[in-house]
């Protein structure tokens, strides 16, 4: 998981991920960011994001987002 920090704070630097566990709901994230954010999963982790998980639940958080990563893996 420390390798998604890493990858996330690189794009994001002014988002406390280990903080926010409403990304999306709360409007720190938004659709664009979410494309944004399945690119860099995708290049960092060698997977491929599926439609079943472009959803809201799977970007609430950084742990949402790893449990995603490890599914897809």
């Amino acid at each position: 998981m420390e390798e998604l920090k890493k990858a996330l704070q690189e794009a994001y630097p002014d988002i406390d991920f280990d903080k926010e566990k409403n990304l999306y709901d709360d409007g720190i994230i938004d659709s664009v960011d979410v494309v944004t954010i399945i690119s860099k999963l995708e290049e960092t982790f060698d997977i491929s994001v599926t439609m079943e998980y472009i959803q809201p639940p799977y970007f609430q958080s950084v742990e949402t987002m790893w449990e995603m990563v490890e599914e897809l893996m």
